[in-house]
């Protein structure tokens, strides 16, 4: 069986071709960066027309690098939210159009629950097993923090989620303020290399009655008032705050999943999503997990249409879910 999967949730135009359970056949995704860097983050507009111009090379050449037509597609599975509105619109449209031309059957999917399968791709730690319940995943992005509690194929409980801005936003926001362009977390975490993840310090703001949720506006500000109130220190020891910063932001989320998983006794840990590409964030949660912690490649770790395939390619052989043409895209769409 084979699923085309479409991916415009935001700024690449990702179009993949899987074959039953997460072997991959294409994996193409066309990156915008170069047209949103100078603004510090993705313009809507420019993303939705990008992606309206792209949409069919795309797609064009998934099916020549798979070595396959169209004709041979068994199901169609594409993003429908969350996201930016414009964007999705792109792609569940262009999934829509295919699924009335070549009369196979449609089905939208969750992002968020897109990220988690990047963890069953071939190549990825859990491809193919099966014993791996229950498994805590942190889903850790440009948009989204969220932990979910996951009892099995499909069936999720979020524990908690960011209050404000994500860990991608704080950290991009952050690299904006030192003059740096869009994304920004792998710029600090480039500049932070060499430096002392401990010599600055930055909040950690927890919630009573809340140990799962998330918080990064406040770590945001901090930084941005350390950069205007200590110029010496952007100038002579950038990368002891670049890395100082990063660490702040990494002892969250690596604190919050640990507590987490120790509470809710489950067999591992997985994050995915953008910023579990981060070495920083890697190495400490190797380091301080009493349990195995899974990462995706980091190719799959940022947004591809490999996991919106499989995860439209579980939901229907697993739940016999399709949608119909009247599918939506629905920019605010909780897992």
């Amino acid at each position: 069986m084979i699923t085309l999967g479409i991916e415009t949730s935001c700024d690449d135009t990702a179009v993949s071709l899987i074959e039953n359970d997460g072997k991959i056949l294409s994996n193409v995704l066309t990156s915008q960066e170069v047209f949103h860097k100078d603004f510090g983050g993705i313009v809507p507009e420019i993303a939705s027309r990008k992606h309206a111009e792209l949409i069919g090379y795309t797609i064009k050449e998934a099916l020549k690098l798979a070595n396959t037509s169209l004709n041979d597609i068994d199901l169609i599975s594409v993003t429908k939210g969350p996201g930016l509105i414009g964007s999705l619109l792109v792609g569940v449209e262009a999934a829509k159009s295919l699924s009335f031309a070549l009369d196979k059957p449609l089905i939208g999917v969750n992002h968020l629950e897109g990220h988690i399968y990047s963890l069953f791709l071939e190549g990825a730690p859990l491809y193919q097993k099966n014993d791996v319940f229950p498994l805590l995943v942190l889903i850790v992005s440009g948009g989204h923090t969220e932990l979910v509690f996951m009892e099995d194929f499909l069936r999720y409980k979020v524990l908690g989620r960011t209050r404000d801005d994500a860990a991608g936003e704080a950290i991009d926001k952050f690299a904006r303020f030192l003059g740096y362009g869009y994304p920004g977390g792998p710029i600090i975490e480039k500049l932070g290399l060499e430096g002392d993840p401990n010599k600055y310090e930055f909040p950690n703001l927890t919630f009573k009655g809340s140990p799962y949720e998330f918080s990064f506006s406040g770590l945001k500000t901090a930084g941005i008032y350390f950069i205007q109130n200590h110029p010496d220190v952007v100038e002579n020891d950038l990368s002891s705050l670049a890395a100082s910063f990063e660490n702040a932001l990494v002892r969250i989320l690596v604190e919050r999943t640990l507590r987490a998983a120790n509470d809710f006794k489950v067999k591992g840990i997985g994050v995915v999503g953008g910023v579990s590409a981060n070495k920083r964030l890697r190495e400490t949660f190797v380091k301080m997990s009493p349990i195995d912690v899974y990462f995706p490649q980091k190719a799959l770790s940022t947004d591809n249409a490999a996991m919106i395939a499989l995860t439209g390619y579980l939901r229907y052989t697993m739940k016999g879910e399709i949608s119909d043409l009247k599918l939506d895209a629905i920019s605010r769409l909780e897992l």
